[in-house]
């Protein structure tokens, strides 16, 4: 067996297959473009691409594809083989600096939310230097920013690449203020943990819904469910074990850092956590892995589900997006560091960070905001729709003492001045986790916990970076202008903690008291649905905020804001279309068939004996009956609610009224039909049960 370091980015055309296929000069330059952001040299894209065109052949690829990431939240490529004819008759492989540079595909069938119209399809796509391209099976894959004929994006990595920029121009100011001028560039790094059931294909195939919408939309609660906690870092099951081996190895032949595999808490469910690394390429990463582990699991008879709550009842899937700040000297401005001087730059770091969160809840709540993250946030251990900030005693002590100018009781007993010699130390990691929390400090990083399982990471990490750099913005504008440096730091962190500490919650977040507290006397935002969260888009406040750090422009946020409310209403209504499909075409004949086949069976009982009862039979009927018309007048009344919304034509008042007729009619109708589920003989009912589906892989 070839060891893990001989093929480890074996298909990636990284630093290393850089460095040796690249001159100096070449090599250089181009490393000067994905360090410092330096101008992209014509001629080095054209020896780039030589040298990438030999590598990809040696290697097996055929095809190139510039692979992008478009608003529908999965990634797309179209290929084009590298061969050109020659004067003989043959061909020759070529590929150009031009076409590594810039592609054309069409942009007419994308998402674009009012930035083009059906007939402006021509679309254009960039070369990303800063993320390696790489070889999936006989394709070599160049990693792109797709744009309109304008120059709108019209994807989720342009607006994530100009928020890093945004937060590396603004952190390097603050960074200069304590002296650190040799600092060239600061970057933001992720480490996103992707959980996801695995489910038996079979199973799979004969469920609509599942097919359809990725979660069941009908199930009873099965006799065990997640209960005993025995499946959480259980023994992992030998079919799950090879999948993972297998997936192991493609991800890696990838250069993806996979790490930790292991049970997560509801049975058939699965975690992968990466180490982390720079946003972008951990963006990218995501993508690949999502993909990886669909294609892997179809090769072991399985289907990975992504969905963030396929199953009711038990635990649904997240993505916990652990962020965090590093210069390019390697130090991460998230840890406290090893002398005072270092804790009070990474006090000024971490309450940026709090009143990021604060000043912009809204929009954090926004980027998580879909169909599925709708049923998974506030239950089964996901965080609660309000963004709440855990930072542990230690921490929120520390701020305390600095907010109140009183002695700090932990290591040092000094009044929490932010001058050199009387900031106390404390340790690295001084916190617990908090499985509640929304967004957790966890010793030098935040984990922000409301992803859905399905989302792409790069919609949080744009707000996230964007907010944090607007805070760093006002702190440097301030602080430039300063008499006295350290007089002004203190009073600027200690003015931040008093009026961003409504966000720090160290408790319990699913603890209705707390909900209540938030909203109620704290005037925190609970926005539960992505109707009520998608409006923070558009607010004046949070456009002005990004369209100043360039992240956006007017235009772009307003398409955003159609196209996420648009993908919301037609993802909701093929389920309610599903639903309605799967009560009448399979549920409903099949409590008839049984009602039916019980009657007769007591009907010819008796008749062999005229004087038995058939109590049992009798009552069954009367209950399947009453269920059918049940089942059949709410699946009417969902019908109905559906018809209304084929009549609105506004995407706001669409998905207004999904949220209040739609997504309640189907909660009803699949109320009445697990009951029903629960009193149908097994061999009758006609799809595999949740019991069938979580214990299913051996």
């Amino acid at each position: 067996m070839t060891s893990i370091p001989a093929y480890f980015g074996c298909k990636v055309f990284n630093d290393r297959v850089m460095k040796a296929r690249l001159s100096s000069n070449i090599y250089n330059s181009l490393r000067q473009t994905i360090d410092q952001g330096a101008k992209l040299d014509p001629s080095v894209a054209s020896a780039v691409a030589s040298a990438m065109r030999d590598w990809a052949v040696e290697n097996g690829a055929t095809h190139f594809t510039h692979w992008f990431q478009p608003l529908t939240g999965i990634t797309a490529e179209k290929h084009d083989s590298f061969i050109s004819p020659s004067p003989d008759g043959g061909v020759i492989m070529e590929f150009s600096g031009k076409e590594l540079i810039k592609g054309e595909p069409d942009a007419s069938s994308f998402p674009s939310g009012g930035l083009r119209a059906t007939f402006e399809a021509r679309g254009y796509t960039a070369w990303d230097p800063t993320s390696y391209a790489f070889i999936k099976g006989r394709t070599l894959c160049i990693p792109t920013a797709f744009c309109s004929y304008g120059g709108e994006a019209l994807d989720k990595k342009t607006p994530l690449l100009r928020s890093m920029e945004a937060l590396n121009r603004q952190a390097l100011r603050i960074l200069k203020l304590f002296g650190n001028d040799d600092v060239r560039r600061v970057t933001t790094s992720v480490g996103p943990e992707q959980e996801y059931f695995l489910i038996d294909r079979a199973m799979y195939d004969r469920r609509k819904d599942l097919i359809y919408t990725g979660r069941t939309l009908f199930g009873a609660r099965p006799p065990k469910g997640q209960e005993l906690d025995d499946h959480y870092f259980g023994s992992i099951k030998p079919r799950v074990a090879a999948y993972m081996e297998d997936l192991n190895q493609e991800l890696w032949e990838l250069g993806i850092l996979a790490k930790t595999e292991h049970n997560e808490v509801a049975p058939a469910q699965h975690e992968l956590a990466p180490i982390y690394t720079t946003t972008n390429i951990a963006t990218d990463h995501n993508q690949l892995t999502m993909e990886i582990m669909q294609k892997v699991a179809a090769r072991h008879g399985l289907v990975c589900l992504l969905h963030e709550k396929p199953f009711a009842g038990v635990n649904g899937s997240g993505k916990h997006n652990n962020w965090s700040i590093a210069t390019d000297a390697g130090t991460n401005l998230l840890s406290p560091g090893e002398t005072p001087y270092e804790n009070a730059q990474f006090l000024l770091f971490l309450v940026a960070v709090i009143q990021a969160v604060d000043d912009y809840q809204g929009l954090l709540r926004a980027a998580v905001a879909t169909a599925g993250n709708d049923h998974r946030l506030g239950a089964n251990e996901a965080p609660p729709a309000v963004i709440s900030i855990f930072l542990g005693d230690e921490l929120t002590a520390v701020l305390d003492a600095i907010e109140t100018d009183t002695p700090y009781s932990g290591v040092e007993k000094k009044s929490m001045k932010l001058g050199v010699d009387t900031l106390p130390l404390f340790p690295r990691d001084t916190t617990d986790r908090n499985r509640t929390s929304p967004f957790a400090f966890t010793g030098n990083k935040f984990e922000f916990r409301m992803l859905g399982s399905s989302n792409s990471i790069a919609c949080a990490n744009i707000m996230l970076n964007a907010a944090v750099a607007e805070s760093l913005k006002c702190y440097a504008d301030e602080l430039e202008k300063a008499p006295d440096f350290h007089a002004a730091l203190h009073d600027l962190i200690q003015r931040t903690i008093r009026e961003h500490k409504r966000i720090i919650f160290n408790g319990n977040g699913y603890d209705d008291a707390w909900i209540t507290e938030a909203v109620e006397q704290r005037g925190l935002l609970n926005l539960r649905t992505t109707p009520d969260a998608m409006p923070e888009l558009l607010k004046k406040k949070n456009m002005e905020m990004l369209i100043s750090h360039g992240v956006f422009s007017p235009a772009e946020l307003q398409s955003r804001y159609e196209i996420m409310l648009e993908n919301y209403c037609k993802s909701v209504c093929i389920e309610a279309q599903t639903t309605s499909d799967m009560a009448r075409k399979q549920i409903l004949p099949a409590v008839e068939h049984y009602a039916s086949d019980v009657a007769e069976a007591a009907a010819r009982k008796k008749i062999l004996d005229p004087d038995l009862s058939c109590n049992y039979e009798k009552r069954l009927v009367r209950k399947l009956s009453s269920l059918a018309d049940l089942i059949d007048a709410k699946t009417d009344a969902l019908d109905g609610a559906i018809a209304m919304q084929r009549t609105l034509s506004d995407i706001t008042e669409e998905a207004n009224h999904i949220r209040d007729e739609i997504l309640p009619k189907m909660s009803a109708l699949r109320a009445v039909a697990d009951e029903a589920e629960v009193m149908t003989a097994e061999s009758y009912w006609p799809f595999p049960t949740y019991g069938d589906l979580l214990f299913g892989v051996k």
